[in-house]
């Protein structure tokens, strides 16, 4: 069976929750999440973490004002991907630039006019996503909106 069906499989039995912890064990970054777009701000739609750290506050990635968000790229380029974001020039100024230093997001699109919101990979740390890893996310960005 291929990952794509592996995630079809995931999403219908153990519904969004499954379908982000099968994406997020494919990839090196700490949290895997879908974000809802609504009244330019990013509500938090399911979370997974790599880590269990009771320590660490979650609440802070629970809704993020759009202007503050790497989301906002995503909406302007119809992707974003960086590995690193310290030093990006493009993000001089950015509250998280240096913070999260790893994004990968993509659009989840609900009709070909409307944007539900985002899927996206992060982290804390500088981590990299395959060239093909990304393709796959492009594949699954189409099919999660049914799921949402």
């Amino acid at each position: 069976m291929d990952d794509y069906t592996q995630l079809a499989e995931s999403l219908n039995s153990g519904g969004l929750e499954a379908g982000l912890r099968f994406l997020n064990q494919r990839v090196d970054h700490r949290f895997t999440a879908v974000y809802r777009l609504q009244d330019m701000v990013l509500h938090n739609v399911e979370l997974v973490d790599k880590l269990v750290d009771d320590d660490f506050d979650r609440g802070g990635l629970q809704s993020v004002p759009l202007g503050d968000s790497f989301c906002q790229f995503v909406l302007r380029d119809g992707f974003f991907r960086t590995s690193r974001t310290t030093g990006m020039e493009a993000l001089n100024g950015h509250p998280h630039q240096g913070v999260m230093e790893s994004y990968v997001g993509l659009p989840l699109m609900t009709s070909p006019d409307h944007m539900f919101g985002t899927l996206c990979h992060f982290d804390f740390a500088e981590r990299a996503l395959s060239d093909e890893e990304f393709t796959f996310l492009q594949r699954v960005a189409r099919l999660l909106p049914r799921y949402l």
